[in-house]
């Protein structure tokens, strides 16, 4: 006989068995309270028995029917899965003993020190004894691997009892005794697991045999737990059998642990979906924002190329309103939408590095790059598009000047050439008198002068006309028929002229009465009138100034002009002093004067007339040029009052711009501190806008009183809102760094701490404060965080290995994002292709595919419909119909590299 009581007499009976507390000890000398007793004798033989009939038998009397070992040892081979030595078949004593002690040597060789039991007892039918080897052998192979956070095997399985029936009212799970009288605790336990099996709220805490025998009968019936207990024994006694109660609820525990597991990996399933459907999403909007800001680009550029000319400048300046409603109204929205996208952009690919997911690659033509190239075209075509209407407004005022100054001459010349041709081609000189035709010669000698005096009049208009085609005015060819006609006009005049002075020469020799003073009066009055008009006209010319030194260079030529109106006066008068002594000469001699000046139609009174006319305009002109004047000091008022908005927000945006870029390097504090000061110091910039808008309307001022340059500022207002939209591209971009960093450290468990010294680290290393590092500079970073990468050259070794996490495309420079990528990936866990794909055969029962129907069981809803639309048919040889394949929808999270 083995004498397991004297193998290990140093250790007490409580402390050889570490997983049973002091009140479990079986002492030979004690009497088991007879309703104990009956609970147990009760409970340990159905427990027996639910094993046993594995095997095809069972006992009826358990102090009895272990007496000869042989169903104790297969007992322990069921529930064991190993085999025992082979039994002695005989019927003596002896062997008894040597069967038994065959099976109390393998429960020894499981750990358990079985103190004050000897095969001796068992032969002899000990009930004490025996329900204590029962008892061990159940606490061993039922209990014993039972541990919930770490505790002791009664203390997991009471854990795991009061976690699982804490959301029920009227049950408190304190004990494996009192806690249990009434009923519910075990109802709870069925219904937490299987709701459809049990109606808790119809079970009442004063009826527990009700109770009792509700939960008994369920387990028993749906469950393959038997009745190991009686409902009336646990109401009847004041305490009920703690091994008892420990022996029957440790077979709930391990009907529901499978439950339980499964629970589980449904569980970190549901939170691999449901990160996957957020980043989805996030994709979906990336792809959506991307395509209609490209759609406005594609629309908007071909607008900005667009070069139609239009005829008149308040046609191109309606060109020029609808450019700044453009900019003022339609693109700074854009501005927004191309800012947000490159921020979800980074967030994305934040996310999915921290899930271990494959970065996110959009569509083609969709990249970050892809619109950052399309804006640069557009912004090219915003310049070129607001280049051409400030000149085409130029030219067309220029053009509509000359047309104007055109049309002007030719009116003045048409009307001087009316009825010379048919003066010209006259034969008054057929019939008359020698003194008339010598008048007639003198007269034409006239007409020549005044003939050449207009030759500069023609040349202007032919002049004026090729430049208004060289400046492809819309209306060329009416200017174009107007100046041929004027043109061929003179041609023709010149030769009627030749032919007429011929004429006259061949009967100049019989006209020798010539009328001096007529003559001289003639050649003087025509010039002058000549000077007259072209006086008049110019009194009467249209101008066009850009600044205050042009309109002074205006007023200076006419205050030359006033100055010589006393000389052309003192001509005048001396013209009409002579057709005075016309008069006197007349009057002296009786002769009277029946017919005018025969060598011109110039007469004293339409001297007198053009004269006063003339006078009356240089006031006119002196107004003209001084409102003029007035016009050009308010446009440079507004030059200065742009210069100096413009200069005081050119400063601001450099001292801004400057001031983020030490904000960035410097930053103090926690993260959400730094977040914060961000956002604050965004608003602080965002208060500067009624400064911009300011700006705008000084602008418009400037565009609409068409002034084209400003000597006072070198800013432009494109300059300034390229200037402003970089700053505010700049913070926002700032506070999503950091808001990344947030979503790294809180994401991979990184402390505030941890983060400060990764960003101290960085910082004192960036020396140049790019916000990257050089090779060199990222290796000392690392040997001041305790990396032994020392002694590694590049390319070779832990730094090259390093190099290659951090700097995959090779550029030579690791970022701050990428550098707290890495920190975190080697300093903490996250979930794996692995660790989902064992979730799934989990949920699986340990096949390679997955049903619909399980995944709908398993999981909520929506993520049960999200993983059947997106897994692939299983195709190996074990499938069956609607078999799906997990393992490649798990991989296609995570990308084959995981894997």
């Amino acid at each position: 006989m083995v004498d397991y009581h004297a193998a290990n007499h140093q250790h007490s009976a409580c402390g050889a068995q570490t997983y049973m507390e002091q009140e479990d000890c079986w002492d030979r000398d004690l009497l088991l309270d007879p309703a104990w007793e009956k609970q147990q004798r009760k409970t340990f033989t159905a427990w027996c028995n639910s094993h046993l009939r594995k095997a095809g038998t069972q006992i009826e009397n358990i102090d009895m029917d272990f007496r000869d070992g042989l169903k104790l040892m297969l007992l322990l081979e069921v529930i064991s899965g190993e085999r025992l030595p082979k039994p002695e078949r005989g019927k003596m004593r002896v062997h008894k003993i040597n069967n038994v002690n065959k099976a109390l040597d393998f429960i020894a060789s499981k750990g358990v020190k079985l103190v004050s039991i000897g095969a001796e007892e068992i032969v002899d039918g000990n009930a004490k004894m025996t329900l204590g080897m029962i008892w061990t052998i159940i606490l061993r192979f039922a209990i014993q691997d039972i541990s919930v956070e770490e505790t002791s095997a009664k203390e997991g399985l009471l854990l795991w009892c009061q976690r699982k029936t804490a959301p029920y009212k009227n049950v408190n799970v304190q004990n494996f005794h009192i806690s249990w009288k009434d009923g519910l605790a075990f109802n709870a336990l069925i219904h937490r697991h299987r709701p459809d099996l049990i109606d808790y709220d119809s079970l009442r805490k004063d009826d527990p045999v009700t109770n009792l025998n509700n939960a008994f009968e369920v387990a028993e019936k749906h469950l393959d737990i038997p009745k190991m207990l009686d409902a009336e024994d646990i109401v009847g006694t004041l305490r009920p059998d703690e091994k008892a109660i420990m022996t029957y609820v440790s077979c709930f525990y391990h009907a529901f642990s499978g439950a339980q597991k499964a629970e589980t990996a449904a569980n970190r399933i549901c939170k691999v979906l449901a990160v996957n459907q957020e980043n989805e999403q996030m994709m979906e909007d990336y792809e959506k924002l991307a395509s209609d800001l490209l759609e406005w680009i594609r629309r908007t550029i071909p607008w900005l190329e667009n070069r139609t000319q239009e005829k008149t400048v308040n046609d191109m300046q309606a060109k020029q309103e609808d450019f700044r409603d453009y900019r003022c109204v339609h693109k700074p929205p854009k501005v927004q939408e191309k800012c947000q996208l490159e921020i979800s952009f980074n967030t994305l690919q934040t996310k999915l590095r921290l899930s271990n997911r494959p970065a996110f690659m959009p569509s083609e033509g969709r990249m970050v790059s892809d619109i950052n190239t399309a804006w640069h075209t557009l912004e090219g075509a915003e310049k070129g598009y607001e280049e051409w209407i400030l000149s085409e407004i130029r030219r067309l005022e220029r053009l509509e000047h000359l047309a104007e100054k055109f049309h002007q001459k030719a009116a003045i010349h048409e009307s001087w050439t009316d009825g010379k041709e048919a003066m010209l081609t006259q034969k008054d000189y057929e019939t008359s008198t020698l003194s008339e035709v010598k008048a007639l010669l003198r007269k034409h000698e006239a007409f020549e002068s005044d003939l050449a005096a207009h030759q500069d009049r023609v040349e202007q208009i032919a002049a004026i006309a090729q430049e208004l085609n060289e400046l492809d005015y819309y209306d060329s060819a009416s200017v174009n028929a107007r100046c041929q006609k004027i043109c061929d006009q003179w041609d023709v005049l010149g030769a009627l002229t030749q032919r007429r002075k011929e004429s006259l020469e061949r009967t100049e020799k019989q006209l020798e009465s010539i009328d001096e003073l007529y003559l001289e009066y003639a050649k003087r009055a025509a010039p002058f009138n000549n000077w007259m008009e072209g006086a008049m006209e110019d009194l009467q010319d249209m101008f066009i100034v850009h600044n205050i030194e042009e309109i002074q260079g205006l007023i200076t030529a006419h205050e030359q002009f006033k100055s010589t109106l006393p000389e052309a006066n003192k001509e005048r008068e001396a013209i009409q002093s002579i057709q005075a002594e016309v008069q006197k000469i007349a009057q002296s001699n009786g002769i009277k004067l029946t017919a005018a000046n025969p060598y011109t139609t110039i007469t004293p009174e339409s001297i007198d007339k053009k004269w006063e006319k003339a006078m009356a305009m240089v006031p006119l002109r002196d107004t003209a040029l001084q409102e003029e004047l007035n016009k050009q000091n308010s446009n440079d008022s507004l030059r200065a009052k742009f210069a100096t908005q413009a200069n005081a927000v050119g400063a601001y945006i450099q001292d801004k711009m400057e001031e983020i870029g030490r904000i960035s390097i410097e930053m103090n504090g926690t993260l959400e501190d730094q977040l914060s000061h961000l956002k604050e110091y965004q608003k602080t910039i965002m208060s500067y806008m009624p400064e911009i808008n300011k700006l705008e309307g000084f602008h418009q001022h400037i565009q609409e009183a068409l002034i084209f340059d400003n000597q006072y500022t070198s800013y432009t207002m494109e300059h300034l809102r390229v200037g402003w939209e970089q700053l505010l591209t700049t913070i926002a971009r700032t506070i999503n760094e950091v808001e990344n960093q947030i979503l790294t450290r809180d994401a991979k468990g990184i402390s505030q701490e941890q983060m400060y010294e990764y960003r101290a680290s960085f910082n004192h290393f960036d020396k140049d404060h790019s916000g990257a590092l050089q090779a060199e500079e990222f290796k000392a970073c690392l040997i001041s965080l305790g990396y032994d990468v020392e002694n590694d050259k590049q390319g070779d070794g832990e730094f090259a290995r390093i190099m290659g996490i951090v700097d995959p495309n090779g550029t030579g420079a690791v970022t701050f994002q990428a550098f707290i990528d890495f920190m975190s990936t080697e300093t903490t866990d996250t979930d794996t292709a692995d660790q989902v794909i064992a979730s799934f055969k989990i949920l699986a029962a340990d096949k390679n595919y997955i049903t619909a129907d399980e995944l709908r069981r398993e999981l909520p809803p929506d993520q049960a419909e999200y993983c059947i639309a997106r897994m692939a048919p299983y195709a190996g040889p074990d499938a069956v119909p609607g078999a799906l394949d997990y393992m490649s929808f798990s991989t296609a999270l995570y990308g084959e590299s995981d894997l």
